[in-house]
């Protein structure tokens, strides 16, 4: 049994927070950087060119890549030989965020109340998301989600006779539907199977895989592949002005599920599709 101080997970948040929101992923840069290049619309050239110079900015001056900093989204894949010690666990995690969001100057946006509306003032709590896993390892992935994007997303509770073609649909419609709202080029994570609220955390959790990663079920790769070529014939383009490049992925997970249902998330995130990892 491995013990593990809950003041390393707030003090790991707190730095992970800041780095979200000023950095893209290397496979996100890499993606930005080449749909530049083979954007076949002088416009939407013209748009990815200023996504560059605003993420340059961004790291150089220490500003957030863009003004809504999100809402904290944190995955806790959890090694089943640690003990927490000093605290609560729950706790450390909403106080690495807070520390995180007023320490680093990032927008609060968080309401403590889905109507009153009253703002949290530090961006807490988070949102979390436990797995238990073997070993004695502590995995923290922070995605901070801002909600031109987030609202964007869709649920399909599908037929089972509805098949991969219902699938394709749903997917299509969600980000015809989205269209310029979600500030594309969009990264698209689908969710596939489990229920109502399984499919909806796949497909959140899909957007933390790197975008140059393909998923290791042969026909879901090709899904994926299949779907990206698909959206991007939509037209919609960056910014939504028009062009080749309206998404950079599509990221797909499945999970098994019920013989009566065929349940259906897309979760959309805009070009600013923020991440940070920490193995503690």
């Amino acid at each position: 049994m491995r013990e593990l101080n809950v003041s390393m997970i707030t003090n790991s948040l707190r730095d992970m927070c800041i780095e979200a929101t000023h950095f893209l992923t290397n496979d996100m840069k890499d993606c930005l950087y080449r749909a530049e290049k083979s954007e076949e619309s002088p416009l939407g050239k013209q748009i990815l060119k200023q996504l560059e110079e605003n993420l340059d900015i961004a790291g150089e001056d220490m500003i957030p890549i863009c003004q809504d900093t999100g809402m904290a989204v944190v995955f806790a894949e959890i090694g089943q030989d640690v003990h927490f010690t000093g605290g609560s666990l729950e706790d450390a995690i909403n106080e690495g965020v807070r520390r995180g969001y007023t320490e680093g100057y990032l927008r609060k946006s968080v309401v403590s109340d889905p109507l009153i509306r009253e703002n949290t003032k530090d961006n807490t709590p988070a949102v979390i998301h436990y797995e238990i896993v073997p070993g004695d390892k502590v995995r923290l992935t922070i995605a901070p989600k801002g909600f031109g994007s987030e609202n964007m997303s869709r649920i399909y509770m599908l037929k089972p006779a509805d098949g991969i073609e219902g699938v394709k649909e749903a997917i299509l419609n969600a980000v015809s539907e989205a269209g310029p709202n979600a500030c594309p080029p969009m990264v698209v994570g689908v969710g596939i199977g489990g229920t109502f609220e399984k499919c909806a955390i796949l497909a959140k959790k899909a957007l933390t895989r790197p975008v140059n990663k393909r998923s290791d079920v042969g026909y879901i790769a090709d899904l994926e592949a299949e779907m990206l070529e698909k959206i991007n014939k939509l037209g919609i383009g960056p910014g939504g002005l028009g062009g080749s490049t309206t998404a950079f992925a599509v990221n797909i997970e499945t999970y098994a599920t019920h013989i009566a249902g065929l349940p259906v998330a897309v979760n959309i995130c805009c070009h600013v599709n923020r991440h940070a990892v920490r193995i503690i």
